[in-house]
């Protein structure tokens, strides 16, 4: 199982439970959409997604697209794609409990929901650049509508990580709480936002503040997400993405 659910003061908590730091892969990013799409459909209004362990999600799993080659590319990253539209375009209130290190699609995990909590100890942001590979459209965007055009250029070229701090200053966090106060937090403020708006409103209105952005990827993502898996194949073949991990483990690159 690579997602935990539980309920809490009528909350539905999405824990990401795969590995040591819930690495991105096939199997995990196929059952962010499957939950997500069944929480949708059903009758629950507040949703808290964190992560298990000491991270929230330290990205994509790299030595997994190296193992897979080109052919397991083809089929994860529109499945990446899905996931984050999936968290991104739910009617329900959806806070982030980033309880750890929330790194590149980690990151647009969390920026994909409405409400963002952050433990003082974690860090977050966007590497994909430092890796050799671009971000999918849909994490393009999210990132964008998240945080403003300026921010997110300067995130994404910069290609680093941030402190708890720090990603409050850029609004990658709206708020930063003690690392064992994350997800009661969450939980509070999912209450908050599903107690207080009826639900009708909240859906029509995230509905409003995502139409543009939906829109853009309706239209430009089956021609963006071609340009992006060539791109990707492109860093398997010149040995970009190995060479990343390679100087990760020397500790000589980001986290992703």
């Amino acid at each position: 199982m690579v997602i935990e659910r539980e309920s809490l003061d009528g909350v539905e908590i999405v824990r990401l439970a795969r590995g040591k730091v819930n690495a991105l892969d096939l199997e995990l990013v196929t059952a962010i959409t499957e939950t997500f799409t069944s929480l949708g459909d059903g009758s629950v209004r507040p949703i808290v997604l964190t992560g298990s362990g000491k991270a929230f999600s330290a990205g994509v799993d790299l030595p997994r697209v190296l193992d897979g080659g080109p052919g397991y590319v083809r089929r994860f990253l529109p499945a990446l794609a899905d996931a984050f539209e999936a968290v991104f375009s739910i009617g329900r209130p959806v806070v982030a409990a980033v309880n750890g290190h929330a790194i590149a699609g980690g990151c647009i995990l969390a920026t994909a929901c409405d409400h963002r909590i952050m433990g003082e100890a974690g860090s977050i942001g966007v590497t994909e650049l430092a890796v050799g590979v671009p971000f999918p459209l849909s994490a393009m965007e999210i990132l964008r509508f998240a945080v403003g055009d300026g921010p997110a250029r300067r995130a994404v070229f910069e290609a680093s990580t941030f402190t708890a701090d720090e990603a409050l200053t850029r609004g990658f966090v709206d708020e930063v709480v003690g690392s064992t106060e994350v997800v009661s937090r969450a939980v509070q403020a999912a209450r908050r936002l599903a107690g207080t708006i009826p639900a009708e409103t909240y859906e029509f209105t995230k509905w409003q503040l995502r139409h543009d952005v939906n829109e853009r990827l309706a239209r430009l993502r089956p021609e963006q997400d071609r340009a992006v898996t060539r791109l990707w194949e492109a860093s398997l073949r010149d040995g970009s993405i190995g060479s990343y991990l390679e100087r990760l483990r020397r500790g000589t690159a980001e986290p992703r």
